[in-house]
């Protein structure tokens, strides 16, 4: 499956039966979905996106966000999720899901790529801990495969040898790509022989791997995934070193603590208690709802009218929920997700926007 004629407009969700699940570890698998003929464009992935899985478990609707790992060669379409304590989803996808067991899917969504350039010769390093590991799985399998020209470094944290997601696919890639691909694992828990690569991936382990093993000035991209503390230590050491934001791509899964990093698009205000109306676009559809000024945010108020509007995380992270906005301006409590050059473009978080003006369009499908 590749990118390129892709459907525009909003994601929607299909019913798709689960072809083969693997365990990857003993706390994270793997499954594979079975994409119908019919259906093969609209499942077509760039490397670095996500699925968002919506399933009823013990009585609820749950929807989760999981990266795609598979390369677009690979022909499959397959995500990797990794049992969180009390982890309901996870739990659910680690202990229940069978082979022919049907799920519903959305269709690929995310922007943790850069564009393929197969006649370029770029350095890519990658910043991963824990399941932050799967969308690099996708974007390494792909990018050494259409660029023959380009290296990958992968610096992976992990508490021990046993929790290392897809450790034997890597030393694989390795195998075939000899000289093009580097993968360092640094350990918590089972601290190997050469100190640089025992610890956590805090602040100080990333600069000295950063400075020992790689030259940054020379590094076209840097992507950063894994748990909050350790984003925030990659971003702080990158800036540090003078690499602009530009050349870094992140890529936030769950909800980061406050102080991570969200952006707010202005201050909270409080206004009358008024309501605004709201012209919701999707699927070219044209529905008209009033959302209060404060208090539930655009996502919510039409999903209280039975809007079939996309969502995920309801956190400001995931950016399933994505929209632009056509007419009207609003206040965003927090973002995660959206690049700056998103935002001026126009695009907003439902799940996270409340109305500043009487009226407001929001179009899901210009996305």
């Amino acid at each position: 499956m590749t990118a390129e004629a892709r459907p525009s407009g909003a994601p929607r969700f299909h019913a798709l039966k689960v072809a083969d699940v693997r365990k990857e570890t003993d706390e994270a698998t793997s499954i594979c979905f079975e994409v119908p003929a019919d259906l093969a464009n609209e499942y077509r992935f760039i490397q670095g996106q996500y699925l968002t899985l919506k399933a009823q478990i013990n009585g609820e609707e749950l929807r989760r966000p999981y990266s795609v790992c598979s390369g677009l060669d690979e022909g499959e379409l397959r995500v990797a999720v990794k049992q969180l304590p009390g982890g309901r989803f996870s739990g659910y996808v680690n202990g229940e899901v069978a082979p022919g067991d049907v799920i519903d899917v959305m269709t690929p969504m995310g922007n943790f790529h850069v564009a393929l350039e197969p006649s370029a010769a770029r350095h890519y390093v990658g910043i991963a801990g824990g399941s932050g590991i799967t969308p690099f799985m996708s974007i390494i399998k792909t990018v050494l495969a259409r660029e023959p020209g380009a290296e990958f470094t992968l610096f992976y944290g992990n508490r021990g040898f046993d929790t290392i997601m897809f450790r034997e696919a890597l030393a694989d890639l390795k195998d075939v790509y000899l000289g093009r691909l580097r993968v360092f694992h640094v350990l918590s828990d089972d601290i190997p022989e050469l100190p640089l690569f025992g610890g956590l991936l805090d602040e100080a382990k990333i600069r000295d791997l950063s400075t020992h093993l790689i030259d940054v000035g020379s590094i076209d991209h840097f992507f950063i995934c894994g748990p909050g503390p350790m984003m925030e230590a990659a971003k702080t050491v990158l800036k540090d070193l003078g690499v602009d934001d530009a050349r870094v791509k992140l890529e936030v899964f769950g909800t980061p603590a406050p102080h991570a990093g969200a952006l707010r698009s202005s201050e909270p205000q409080v206004i009358d208690g008024r309501s605004s109306d709201v012209t919701i676009v999707l699927n070219g559809n044209r529905t008209k709802i009033s959302v209060p000024y404060e208090g539930v945010p655009v996502l919510d108020a039409a999903l209280d009218r039975k809007l079939d509007l996309p969502f995920a995380c309801k956190g400001g992270v995931c950016c399933t929920c994505k929209a632009k906005l056509v007419e009207g301006e609003v206040r965003m409590d927090i973002n995660y997700g959206l690049e700056p050059d998103e935002i001026e473009a126009g695009y907003i978080l439902t799940c996270q926007s409340h109305p500043l003006t009487e009226t407001l369009v929001v179009d899901y499908d210009d996305r």
